[in-house]
This record gives structure tokens, C-alpha cells and sequence, in this order.
């Protein structure tokens, strides 16, 4: 067993997941396996739609109850598999061991229920204390995350964006997790919220060595937070690798398009290099390469069977059997 597996706390191992919708069957996620080590932070990056978040519902298991279907896979938690545990022992778990920071902070929080409340809620819900303990520990949690205690009996709506956010953290690190999956916890921010909430939260993950799954769009919120990276296209992850590996050396086309996507201070260009087309119909995925129909290395293999993880020179994974070819086009260098 390598010493990745042997210090993997969360390990996602072929996870599939399937929507059924109007006699449709949406691929959502496709055959995913990934390590995250305590106390790191692995990134899940790509685009709208890619599956990105339903992988992060499964492993809490919080995905739909009509219309979602795990088809495959184990979700393991110091070698616990969390998909077959009843769903009274999932309840202890969820905000105790594992915790959810959701995407929209507007919609996230009970607008009829005071926001030291919804804390303190948690709290009471997971340890045997009084509803006086968990008020006091519900109001360190918003001194923790930058919010004064005087402000425990208010509601959302007396809340800036920014701060509804930090209450969502505060909701999600109440108990000490283990775990923390953060479902693109500054999209809805603007630059300066954006940077002090990260601080925050990488503050409060050393505090606690928490291990993270970062779920992303933004390359520059997963510099400055994660160690390692997985690149998601169409459900399945075509590129993984440490941070530094995938920043300095992307192999895969898309990955490739994602940086080219970016601008540059350095560069001086006139336009940027977006990818073209559209991401597939995850009803109506391509066969082979589901990125062949977008990549400019495209060849007649590339449309054909499952496409295997090949290791790059530097020891990361890609999807791509058209490795040298990229490379002689020089995309990457």
C-alpha cells in the first residue's frame, strides 16, 4: 500500500451517480476516486455543470431523495464506508464529523430564525450539554469567525452578504469537523470579502487540522487554499495532482484551456484563449474522451472506449492518451 493510501482520511474510490429525470438518465458523476489527506485540502475545479457539487452531497449524503441514484463507489472515512451506514448513524456524522459550507449564503440559513440560533442548534444537536453551554459556544463561534456575540439574536436579513457567509462557516465549524466540504464558499462576495474569508477559513482549518474539499471555478481562490488539485469534465476527474503540479505543468487540454482562459499580468496579449464549445449534454455524453469534441489534439482513438489515467513526467495523473502530442504542441509551456 503506498503512503498516500496509508494517510488518506477521505477516500472517494469510483463513485458514480446518476439523475433520472422525465425517463432521461443524466450521468453526473462517472467513475470518480480520490485520497484527501488530514489536515490538506484538495480542490475539485471545472465548470458549470460538471459535477462538482453532487459529488460533494454524496459523500454527506444529502443528494436527492427521488431522482438521484449512487450507482457505484464507496465513500470512506477512516475506512468507514459511508454509503452503507443507516441513515440514523449519518445524522451523527453530518455537521460532527463532516460539515457543508453551501454555495449561496442567501438561501442557506432559516430567515425566520435568529443566526446564533441556527449555531447553537447544531451544537445542542451533537453534544450532551445545556442550551446555556451552547449558547455561550454559539456566540465564540461568531467572535471566531469576526461577528461580535451581541449580534446572536438577530435575523439574516440584518446581515451584509459577507457576513451571512462567515454564519454559514461558523454554522459548519461549530462542532469541529473532521471534514470540511466547501461548495464555492466566496462566489457570491465581492474581492476584499472574498480574501478575508479565505483567510478565515484557512485559519480556522489549521486551528483544527481540518481536512477540506475546496469545490471551485476561480484557479486563483485554489492558489491560495488548496494543496492539491482535481480537474472535473462531464463527471469524471481528468487531471489530479499535487498544486504546484497542475499550476506549473498542465497536460490535460482542458486543464490547459482553463489557465488559458485566465489573464495574465505577465503576458502581454491582446485576447485571452477561451475554450471553444460547450460543455456535453451530461444526458448525452460522447463516447471515448467526453472533451474530444471541444480538444484540438482530438484524434478517431480519442472517440472510442473508456480513456485511461496515464502518469505524467512529473508523477501526476491525466486522462489523455494524446500526452506527447499536446506537449509538441506546446500548449503547455
Amino acid at each position: 500500500m503506498s503512503e498516500e493510501k496509508k494517510n488518506a482520511f477521505l477516500s472517494v474510490k469510483d463513485l458514480v451517480v446518476e439523475y433520472s429525470s422525465d425517463g432521461q438518465r443524466i450521468q453526473a458523476v462517472n467513475g470518480v476516486s480520490f485520497d484527501l489527506e488530514k489536515g490538506r485540502t484538495i480542490g475539485l475545479v471545472g465548470e458549470t455543470g460538471a459535477g462538482k457539487t453532487t459529488i460533494a452531497k454524496t459523500i454527506l449524503r444529502i443528494l436527492p431523495d427521488r431522482g438521484a441514484h449512487v450507482k457505484g463507489g464507496q465513500v470512506l472515512v477512516d475506512g468507514q464506508d459511508l454509503l452503507t451506514l443507516p441513515e440514523e448513524e449519518m445524522r451523527k456524522i453530518r455537521g460532527n464529523l463532516i460539515s457543508m459550507v453551501f454555495q449561496d449564503p442567501m438561501t442557506a440559513l432559516n430567515p425566520t430564525m435568529r443566526v446564533g440560533e441556527q449555531i447553537a442548534e447544531v451544537i445542542s444537536h451533537h453534544n450532551d450539554i445545556s442550551q446555556e453551554e451552547s449558547v455561550k459556544r454559539a456566540e465564540e463561534m461568531l467572535e471566531m469567525v469576526g461577528i461580535p456575540a451581541s449580534r446572536y439574536k438577530e435575523y439574516p436579513h440584518q446581515f451584509s452578504g459577507g457576513m451571512k457567509q462567515r454564519v454559514v462557516i461558523a454554522i459548519a465549524l461549530a462542532c469541529a469537523p473532521d471534514i470540511l466540504l466547501a461548495d464555492e464558499p466566496t462566489t457570491a462576495l465581492d474581492v476584499t470579502i472574498q480574501a478575508q474569508v479565505l483567510d478565515m477559513i484557512n485559519s480556522l482549518k489549521q486551528k483544527n487540522n481540518t481536512s477540506m474539499l475546496l469545490i471551485t471555478h476561480d484557479l486563483g481562490v485554489v492558489a491560495t487554499v488548496c494543496d492539491d488539485v482535481a480537474v472535473i469534465y462531464a463527471g469524471q476527474i481528468v487531471e489530479s495532482g499535487t498544486k504546484e503540479q497542475i499550476f506549473d505543468h498542465p497536460h490535460h487540454p482542458y486543464t490547459i484551456g482553463l489557465f488559458g482562459a485566465i489573464p495574465s499580468m505577465n503576458v502581454d496579449e491582446e485576447y485571452l484563449h477561451p475554450i471553444d464549445g460547450l460543455p456535453p449534454d451530461p444526458a448525452n455524453l460522447p463516447e471515448g474522451c467526453a472533451f474530444h469534441p471541444r480538444c484540438p489534439y482530438a484524434t478517431e482513438a480519442c472517440k472510442r472506449g473508456a480513456i485511461p489515467e496515464a502518469l505524467t513526467a512529473d508523477g501526476h495523473k491525466c486522462r489523455c492518451i494524446n500526452l506527447d502530442k499536446v506537449a509538441e504542441g506546446g500548449i503547455h509551456k
